[in-house]
C-alpha cells in the first residue's frame, strides 16, 4: 500500500485510529514525477506539502549569476515544500525538482487546513514538522558560518546517509556551499587520510 511509509512517518509523532486514517487518505493525492521534472518553480505559490515514497527531490534557489544553491534533499520518508510560500501563500523562491523518477504523496494547503479541524492531531504533527525544519535550517546557517567544508560534508553524510553515493558530486557540493572542483579535491584528501 502506498501509504505505509507515510503512516510510519506520522506515527513517530501522533497515533491515528482507522477512522482518522480514512479521513486523511481522502485528502491525499498520489503523483509520479519524472527525472528532471519540477513540482514547483521559483515565483509560483507552493500549494502542497509533498511526501516522498521513492526516488529523490531537491529544493534549490538560483542566484543572480545563475549559480544553484541546494537547500534540501527529500529522499524516501522525507517531506518537502517551500515553507515560506506554503504558509504565506505568496510566490516562493524554491525550485523543487526530481533528481530521478520519484513517487510522491501530495497534501494541499487547503486539505491540510481541513485536516486540522477534522483530525486535530494533525495540527500537532505539522507543528512538529515545521519546528524541526526551523531548527535544522537555523543550525545549517550557523554551520555554514562557523564550520569547515569537511565538517559540513560530515554533517551532510549523517543527515542524508542514503544519498552519499547516490547523488552527483555537484549536488552535494552545492548543498555544503563549495564548488564541485573544491569538493572533489576535498573528498580525495579525506579518502587519502582515512
Amino acid at each position: 500500500m502506498p501509504f505505509d511509509l507515510l503512516l510510519n512517518n506520522i506515527s513517530r509523532y501522533i497515533q491515528l485510529n482507522n477512522g482518522e486514517k480514512e479521513i486523511f487518505f481522502g485528502y491525499l493525492k498520489l503523483k509520479s514525477i519524472k527525472r528532471k521534472e519540477f513540482i514547483l518553480t521559483a515565483g509560483e505559490v507552493c500549494k502542497y506539502s509533498t511526501f516522498v515514497t521513492s526516488g529523490c527531490l531537491r529544493g534549490y534557489t538560483v542566484d543572480k549569476n545563475g549559480a544553484e544553491h541546494v537547500l534540501s534533499f527529500a529522499p524516501p520518508d522525507w517531506w518537502i515544500a517551500d515553507i515560506y510560500s506554503l504558509i504565506s501563500q505568496k510566490p516562493g523562491i524554491l525550485n523543487i525538482e526530481a533528481l530521478e523518477d520519484t513517487e510522491t504523496i501530495l497534501l494541499t494547503k487547503a486539505n491540510q487546513e481541513k485536516l486540522y479541524t477534522e483530525v486535530p492531531k494533525f495540527e500537532r504533527f505539522f507543528r512538529i514538522l515545521t519546528e524541526n525544519s526551523l531548527v535544522a535550517n537555523q543550525q545549517r546557517i550557523v554551520d555554514n558560518m562557523s564550520l569547515t567544508a569537511e565538517e559540513r560534508y560530515s554533517i551532510f553524510c549523517k543527515r542524508y546517509p542514503t544519498l552519499i553515493d547516490h547523488l552527483p558530486q555537484k549536488q552535494i557540493a552545492s548543498y555544503i556551499g563549495v564548488t564541485p572542483e573544491f569538493f572533489s579535491r576535498m573528498r580525495s584528501e579525506m579518502l587519502r587520510k582515512s
